[in-house]
């Protein structure tokens, strides 16, 4: 399915949405960028374009660290070297966390229509729980959803189906009557390897992919648009 198309599930066995954060609710890679480049400072390392940084956000923090710390999507920092740009990063990300993050459009029209139609929701990010659970109350976003799951909240995180089969289960739903709506390859090899229906948007970051190479149940260009495709059916 491309923009505007058919998804290629049944939308009314839909009975949950599971939503990924960063790239998908609210676009954070201002504040995570600005707290990326005064860690690489306060180390002694001149700041990298927001375009750059953007690249290296999707697998949460300690990933995000070791990439903006070596410039390098596969680098790795040793042990020493981490622990240190580590503390950095948190120290600084806890002071810009929310500072400009935004929603993108069509996110509270979105979340407003399900909501509305009684469909219960998560948010289910690979952000720590420590700055998930006060970006989305800072953005009002935290009283649309009945569980909020960070990436260090399980033993894995996405793509891991692990978070996903957690939250069908709370639901107490089987992962086919639920819904993942992201932006990137973690949301959809998770949502896959769960066995759950998954949409994705094209203005994330998905790591300086397209997602129109992603295997996925459709692209949408807003997350209302989504949730139309949801409730038509309720």
């Amino acid at each position: 399915m491309g923009l505007n198309g058919t998804p290629r599930f049944e939308a009314g066995l839909i009975k949950a949405v599971l939503f990924d954060l960063d790239g998908t609710l609210l676009d954070t890679i201002a504040d995570l960028a600005a707290a990326a480049n005064l860690m690489r400072n306060e180390l002694g390392l001149a700041d990298l374009p927001l375009a750059r940084i953007s690249s290296f956000v999707g697998k949460g923090a300690d990933v995000l660290v070791h990439r903006t710390m070596t410039d390098d999507a596969d680098g790795q920092l040793e042990a020493a070297a981490f622990k240190t740009a580590r503390a950095s990063f948190d120290r600084h990300y806890t002071e810009q966390n929310g500072l400009t993050a935004q929603p993108y459009p069509g996110v509270l029209e979105g979340l407003e229509k399900l909501r509305a139609a009684g469909l219960p929701m998560a948010c289910v990010t690979n952000k720590p729980q420590a700055f998930t659970d006060p970006l989305l109350e800072r953005q009002g976003l935290s009283r649309y959803f009945e569980h909020v799951l960070g990436g260090d909240a399980l033993a894995r995180k996405k793509p891991d189906p692990m978070p996903l089969l957690h939250l069908a289960g709370l639901f107490g739903l089987a992962p086919a009557h639920c819904l993942m709506v992201g932006d990137s390859v973690n949301d959809a090899q998770a949502a896959r390897a769960a066995g759950m229906p998954v949409l994705l948007v094209p203005y994330g970051y998905n790591e300086g992919l397209d997602v129109a190479g992603i295997d996925s149940d459709g692209i949408v260009s807003s997350l209302e648009q989504a949730a139309l495709m949801v409730c038509s059916s309720k």
